[in-house]
């Protein structure tokens, strides 16, 4: 992490201390020379979640000039991003009553993901709130953490009714004969889903169950740090991830992005060339 500031001045200790409390929620993305793929999407996503958890209005317009002056002080043209909110005046005792949010923004190295192939288990789990990106990680980390020490790279949940939901911190689009299925149980519905499904054209959403996966040949994951194939759920081969991925990959790139600065015009598209999906 490169950079950090609260309400657009920097942290001091006292302020931070508010931001451990395990109440909030948070977008993540990249930016590149400035601007970032659906980052209206983002801006409503906060404005969403901070209506649900705190009972009050977020005003993107400020959000989005703390992201910019966030990332034009920490010196980078290409970023991740990652704002969080929550309130220093929330108290668990009083959970019902309005609070003015707080707005936290960390600025860090940018990241890009090789389309590394990933074998995925299923198993049966579900966020709570899974509409709402909440900072209650724990529960991901630790289904990732057993899926790693089964001998996988990392877990598909699956509702109690047998449902493909999402994976710890990605949704993931899969391929049956000709079709691109979108898998619609409960889930944190990500900015990257949304655009690629707008890129890829025509796609079913529909619910899917493991029997369904048996019937596709690929999938891909994806969040905002890329989109990577998965090479095999549970113990069926999709041996069409690769191509399906790369389909992805060239129609996102050609998303372009918008500013974080108001005004201005869009920024250039986005591309994909190293490092693995971090959590």
């Amino acid at each position: 992490m490169t950079h950090l500031t609260c309400n657009g001045r920097p942290v001091d200790v006292a302020l931070l201390t508010s931001a451990l409390v395990n109440y909030g929620h948070f977008t993540s993305m990249q930016v590149r020379a400035g601007a970032v793929q659906g980052l209206h999407r983002h801006l409503e996503r906060l404005a969403q979640g901070t209506e649900a958890l705190f009972g009050t209005a977020l005003d993107p317009d400020t959000v989005r000039g703390w992201m910019r002056d966030a990332v034009m002080s920490s010196g980078l043209v290409d970023a991740s991003l990652r704002v969080t909110v929550f309130s220093r005046h929330f108290d668990f005792r009083t959970p019902l009553a309005a609070v003015e949010a707080d707005v936290l923004v960390a600025v860090s190295a940018p990241v890009d993901l090789p389309p590394l192939p990933r074998r995925v288990r299923s198993t049966t789990y579900a966020r709570e709130l899974p509409q709402i990106k909440h900072v209650g990680t724990f529960g991901l980390f630790e289904q990732r953490r057993q899926a790693l020490l089964a001998g996988f790279d990392d877990a598909l949940f699956v509702t109690r009714d047998g449902l493909v939901s999402e994976g710890t911190t990605w949704n993931l689009a899969l391929l049956q004969g000709n079709d691109v299925v979108w898998p619609c149980a409960p889930a944190l519905r990500g900015v990257t889903e949304r655009l690629l499904q707008d890129a890829l054209g025509p796609a079913r959403i529909r619910p899917m169950t493991l029997q369904d996966v048996g019937d596709c040949t690929g999938a891909f994951a994806c969040n905002a740090t890329g989109i990577w194939p998965l090479a095999a759920i549970d113990g069926h081969v999709l041996p069409e991830s690769g191509a399906f991925c790369q389909r992805a990959r060239q129609a996102l790139a050609q998303v372009a992005g918008e500013p974080l600065a108001a005004g201005q015009g869009a920024g250039r598209t986005r591309t994909w060339n190293g490092g693995e999906p971090p959590l």
